[in-house]
């Protein structure tokens, strides 16, 4: 296991482009710094720990408190997700339709639990706490893609046709 901590250095050139051009669309605005981070999501799905170091020097904070909020939000990913980003809705209305029941049937069916990412790097799990589809829970969103009404035989069909794509 490679235990050497990751620096700027250890990204790549296009890793690197991504972070900066997040930084200069934000850096000059008031409080940039969730801007920032959900912007180099956005542009990498995820926020590698090596851009920690950048991003703080950049935003004249500490690596702790960059580091602190990255860690603080569910949202933000330390590590490459899956091909197809499974949310499963935590709130309210979705628990009183059996969400809990689904998203244990969702752990068992792909191994995994939140924040993880399936071993063949397919589908990566995660809670999400509202996805504004309430008249239809428990709702899921498959990358882009919003289903209501999802029970477990519905969500097996989902993977199926993602696995097959």
């Amino acid at each position: 296991m490679n235990t050497t901590p990751a620096t700027p250095e250890s990204l790549d050139a296009h890793t690197r482009e991504q972070i900066d051009l997040a930084l200069a669309q934000y850096q000059s605005q008031p409080g940039p710094l969730l801007q920032v981070l959900h912007a180099v999501q956005n542009r990498l799905r995820y926020i590698p720990d090596a851009a920690v170091p950048i991003i703080a020097s950049a935003l004249n904070l500490s690596r702790a408190e960059v580091h602190g909020v990255i860690t603080f939000y569910h949202y933000f990913r330390r590590r490459p997700p899956g091909t197809h980003v499974v949310q499963i809705c935590q709130a309210e209305s979705c628990q009183a339709m059996r969400a809990e029941d689904l998203t244990r049937h969702a752990k068992n069916r792909l191994g995994v639990d939140f924040h993880q990412t399936t071993a063949d790097g397919m589908f990566t799990l995660e809670p999400v706490y509202c996805l504004g589809n309430c008249s239809c829970s428990p709702a899921v969103m498959i990358g882009d893609e919003l289903h209501g009404r999802v029970t477990p035989e519905r969500f097996d069909a989902l993977i199926e046709e993602k696995a097959g794509k």
